[in-house]
């Protein structure tokens, strides 16, 4: 397994995930315990989290503005702004029976903890992994893995886009779902290349 290079990646078809019917937004206590009921007993989900871009120097980040937590066919954003949305994730990233699986997770766990003062239990860091089993020096982020593992690209467009503005916009919705998605995604193949 070999990391491609950008121009590799570029010539990939394009990374579909989840579309808008199979994504559901976290706002309110119902949409919690619909996000809790259909989450409660993964064995494990794709994770990610978004944030407002720090774009000058010594601005310090206010923190996830959302959670993204993702089975095979379906994502739950869970936007900070809402505590109900915030209590629920926190539910489901304190579970230890659920594996919370994403790309470059440290940073996420830590901005969690320290902000919304939520402990997450049992993660698995994708790229971490990756890295191990390609024998690269660097750690693998989510778009050279989906290339890897699945060779598919990522679209990472509204990565910059501004998380702490609401209502979110399509694209937005569709890439912080299909982030987290395609953590789940590339770790069931990983499975399936093991056995």
């Amino acid at each position: 397994m070999e990391r491609p290079t950008k121009e590799q990646i570029i010539e990939l078809p394009l990374y579909t995930g989840l579309d808008l019917t199979h994504i559901h937004l976290v706002e309110n206590e119902q949409d919690a315990e619909r996000a809790l009921k259909a989450l409660e007993n993964e064995p494990c989900l794709g994770f990610d989290t978004e944030s407002k871009p720090i774009f000058q120097k010594g601005e310090i980040s206010p923190g996830p503005s959302l959670i993204q937590l993702a089975t095979e066919s379906k994502a739950f954003l869970f936007p900070t702004r809402f505590p109900d949305a915030v209590a629920a994730a926190r539910i489901i990233l304190a579970n230890p029976n659920i594996k919370k699986i994403g790309f470059g997770i440290k940073g996420d766990n830590k901005e969690l903890r320290g902000k919304l003062n939520i402990e997450i239990a049992n993660t698995q860091d994708l790229s971490v992994l990756l890295k191990r089993l390609a024998g690269d020096k660097n750690t693998i982020g989510a778009r050279a893995a989906v290339a890897m593992v699945l060779g598919k690209r990522l679209a990472k467009g509204a990565q910059k886009s501004n998380w702490g503005a609401y209502p979110l916009k399509e694209h937005q919705i569709l890439y912080a779902a299909n982030d987290a998605h395609s953590a789940i995604c590339v770790e069931r193949a990983l499975v399936l290349l093991t056995f």
